[in-house]
């Protein structure tokens, strides 16, 4: 490794974490004066808000938004470069453009299995402590009431709930209906079924249980009774976004487990799955877009490559959230959802490389 080599990759680290400690400041004082009230009013401990929220806070946002401060980072410091004419004098010293990218790449790698390390493990349990901090000290008024739930819990098995409140873990007018085929064997109801935390079994209160076989209809009721089923109240209290407290492997059997009881989220949870792939190879993306855009020394200097910059960063985040509507509510399949920025932008990349100055 050169010295040229060494001293552009130190020259996009440390700009790129310049950067970072920039933007998460300034990111981290809106959100204090947003949380000040709640945090007031509940009286958070301050080593929970700063190790437990602001630590995991930052990590968070900052892994979300780091292929776009690695673009940003690319353009300030080759701006640099190519206003003091540094670029001009490295290619007419017989470096090639080809040759000068290597270190950028370099650079970028280190940044992208950070950002997958990241995404894949460490992110989802600083998540998980964030949104505990969250639940308990900021979000303290979510609505606990879920109407109208209806879906199946395994293979021929589905439950309905009139409504189920997941702060007391009580489901009110409960059915469930067990299907071999077209052929309904035991449906059973109860005015309301409530989890015991204790022995963790559910209680039905007030039911009746219908089962159907060749012989006939047999009805069973009673005033209580303690049982079991292949659900627990954690899977009603569950929002989308907790799929974000998951490692791969954990979100991986998720997957799996609603993908069985029909689970009508589960675009949501590929999109989460495949978007944590894609968004470390977007780093090379705009690697290549930002050293493409800002190699040449252009009227309005440093100023003109960040504001065209800011405009692709825009168009590119634009992108991934319509390629995600489409995904959730269209059908698009969650996988070439997740890719499809990755692939507008990389052909965009060759063009640029191409048109680069060499």
């Amino acid at each position: 490794m050169k010295i040229l080599d060494l001293y552009i990759i130190k020259r996009f680290l440390l700009t790129f974490v310049f950067i970072l400690a920039l933007i998460m400041s300034i990111a981290i004082i809106f959100d204090v004066s947003e949380q000040i009230d709640d945090l007031i009013r509940t009286k958070a401990p301050l080593k929970a808000v700063l190790w437990d929220y602001y630590k995991n806070f930052v990590l968070f946002y900052g892994n979300l938004f780091s292929p776009l401060l690695t673009f940003l980072a690319v353009i300030f410091f080759t701006s640099q470069l190519a206003n003091r004419t540094e670029i001009v004098a490295i290619l007419s010293g017989g470096v090639s453009f080809n040759r000068l990218m290597w270190p950028y790449f370099i650079s970028a790698t280190i940044l992208a299995a950070g950002s997958f390390y990241l995404n894949n493990y460490l992110v989802p349990k600083a998540n998980r402590d964030r949104m505990e901090f969250e639940s308990e000290y900021i979000h303290t008024y979510h609505r606990t009431l879920n109407q109208g739930v209806h879906k199946q819990i395994k293979p021929g098995e589905m439950i309905y709930f009139d409504k189920f409140n997941s702060k007391s873990d009580v489901g009110y007018r409960f059915s469930l209906e067990e299907w071999e085929g077209v052929k309904l064997k035991k449906k059973i109801f109860a005015n309301y079924v409530k989890w015991d935390t204790t022995d963790q079994h559910w209680v039905l209160e007030n039911y009746y249980i219908r089962t159907f076989t060749d012989n006939g209809e047999h009805l069973r009721e009673g005033k209580s009774l303690d049982t079991s089923f292949a659900f627990t109240p954690d899977e009603f209290a569950s929002r989308v976004e907790d799929t974000q407290r998951m490692d791969v492997n954990e979100l991986d059997a998720f997957i799996e487990e609603q993908q069985i009881k029909g689970s009508p989220n589960i675009p949501y949870y590929l999109i989460e799955k495949h978007t944590r792939n894609a968004l470390p190879f977007s780093t090379y993306i705009l690697t290549l877009i930002g050293v493409s855009m800002s190699s040449r020394k252009v009227r309005g200097g440093i100023g003109a490559h960040i504001a065209a910059g800011l405009a692709l960063a825009v168009t590119y985040i634009l992108a991934m959230k319509v390629s995600t509507v489409y995904a959730t509510n269209a059908g698009l399949n969650p996988l070439i959802a997740a890719w499809i920025p990755n692939v507008l932008y990389g052909v965009l990349a060759v063009y640029l490389y191409i048109k680069a100055p060499k």
